[in-house]
């Protein structure tokens, strides 16, 4: 049954009410409800875009704070990328100092608003949580995420966001090619060293992955606008349509343009396909390009949009992670009937986060598992029709540790669809690598680095998912964090 903000928000004020003025021993602290994240009705929500989850209260941050043991080992600091004094903010958070909390999270974060919302805590900080452990059930671990996400919205609704101070300009500068998480941390602990900063964006607007890759409904664009803005206000420039390897190389940065020091944040977004017959036809697209049509072009908005998208009304989605989770919600947003996932393992492989799982369910995509696709059908106009799909069962456990899908011989059968998005993976984009002679990249196209994010060439540095592969957004910053630091000693000396 879905629960009303309203009615969440009610319990939890009871809650604080029962709580206040008390002291909470260990076992209190374990017997607080785990607070519930209101979210709009699913049957509302599939048929718009506006953000899904609709934020705690004030008094769910405080209770679900109060649930932290402040155990002395903090495992969850361990889990967390960039090292956040995770019980220290959900103590101030619990006592209502939501300044204070922000605060600290802004110590090793600058994107709070965008990790509450996006990064898989659940996998991260919260995986080693002991109240999870206690309770014998990870998904009652401390919901960090959902605190952070609080103070750091009450924090940009207030206004109280303060600029960094920025160092007396040292005349050195610094290049940063792409402008997604890795690259806008680079840009702000840079330019906080009184270095001259220029980020290189090959799309019209800044953001990276979280404007073209994550929809609207999990990332309010606005969000990441702000912290652009707060760059822009420290005196980062801002480049857009400029296509480094083509607009001009590394190299011509360094010895034409005058960059002391260039960094490399272009991400992962080359997608990969399924190289079966019938990936040519209309109606077939990658993730990546229906998402960045979406997304950054804002096609959902069929009236305004200069950019169109394919009508469909049965869509197949192939692929079990996030961005497959994305795609098929999206669809359902722009007007698919059906919309089929088809994963070729179990939902307990799945890499997708399971908030997002629970919600494409809800909205009403289906799940088709232990099941993948082999051909592609077209009609007479080269358009998809059909696909046909082999059944599966696990066999024994891969070098990633899920176990391997083994096909059933003479399961084929045909799903009647119009159209199919290929979401299973995206590769490193050979632009760079290509056009930088002595730059070393692994079999994957990644960049290689040293444990500072040093390149094998003097001066350039990497971090994200061109070096890491597609990963997450508070990994890719703690890489920018790293890079930054090596940077701005590289320049000192």
């Amino acid at each position: 049954m879905h629960k009303t903000s309203e009615t969440l928000y009610s319990e939890a004020a009871a809650t604080l009410a029962a709580l206040k003025d008390k002291t909470l021993t260990p076992k209190d602290r374990m017997a607080i409800p785990a607070q519930e994240m209101p979210t709009q009705d699913p049957h509302v929500r599939c048929h718009n875009m506006t953000e899904v989850a609709l934020g705690y209260s004030a008094e769910q941050a405080r209770v679900e704070s109060m649930r932290c043991l402040q155990c002395k080992t903090a495992p969850c600091i361990s889990g967390c990328p960039v090292g956040i004094r995770i019980p220290d903010f959900l103590k101030a958070a619990a006592e209502g100092r939501f300044d204070e909390a922000v605060g600290i999270i802004c110590e090793n974060s600058l994107l709070p608003a965008v990790c509450g919302r996006v990064c898989p805590q659940e996998t991260q900080c919260q995986a080693p949580c002991t109240l999870g452990k206690a309770l014998k059930n990870p998904e009652l671990s401390v919901s960090i995420g959902r605190v952070e996400r609080y103070v750091a919205d009450l924090q940009r609704e207030s206004g109280k966001q303060e600029m960094p101070a920025i160092k007396p300009a040292t005349g050195k500068r610094v290049a940063v090619i792409g402008s997604g998480p890795a690259s806008v941390t680079v840009a702000a602990d840079v330019r906080r060293e009184g270095h001259e900063v220029v980020i290189f964006e090959a799309f019209h607007k800044p953001g990276g992955v979280l404007v073209y890759g994550i929809p609207e409904f999990r990332l309010p664009k606005a969000i990441v606008q702000k912290e652009i803005d707060t760059l822009t206000a420290m005196g980062v420039k801002l480049e857009t349509n400029f296509v480094v390897g083509r607009t001009r190389k590394i190299k011509d940065l360094m010895e034409q343009d005058g960059f002391d020091a260039v960094f490399v944040g272009t991400g992962a977004g080359l997608p990969k396909f399924m190289n079966i017959p019938g990936e040519n036809l209309v109606g077939v697209f990658s993730a990546n390009e229906y998402l960045t049509r979406s997304n950054l072009m804002k096609a959902y908005d069929s009236a305004r949009a200069h950019t169109p998208m394919y009508q469909a009304k049965r869509v197949a989605v192939l692929g079990g992670g996030n961005v497959a989770m994305d795609a098929a919600r999206t669809a359902l947003r722009l007007g698919a009937e059906e919309v089929h996932l088809i994963y070729r393992r179990t939902e307990k492989e799945m890499p997708a986060r399971i908030e997002e799982v629970a919600h494409a369910k809800e909205e009403g995509v289906q799940f088709h598992l232990l099941q993948n696709a082999v051909r592609i059908l077209g009609d007479e106009n080269d358009c998809v029709k059909q696909i046909e799909c082999l059944r599966y069962e696990l066999g024994e456990p891969d070098a990633s540790g899920r176990r391997s899908p083994v096909e059933i011989k003479g399961s084929e059968f045909l799903m009647d669809i119009d159209s199919v998005i290929v979401a299973i993976g995206n590769g490193s984009n050979p632009l760079i690598s290509q056009t930088t002679s002595g730059l070393t990249v692994n079999k994957w196209g990644n960049i290689i680095v040293d444990e500072t994010g040093l390149s094998s060439l003097p001066g350039i540095y990497a971090g994200g998912d061109i070096v890491l592969g597609a990963a997450t957004v508070i990994l890719a910053m703690g890489e920018g964090r790293r890079a930054a630091a090596s940077i701005n000693s590289y320049l000192a000396k």
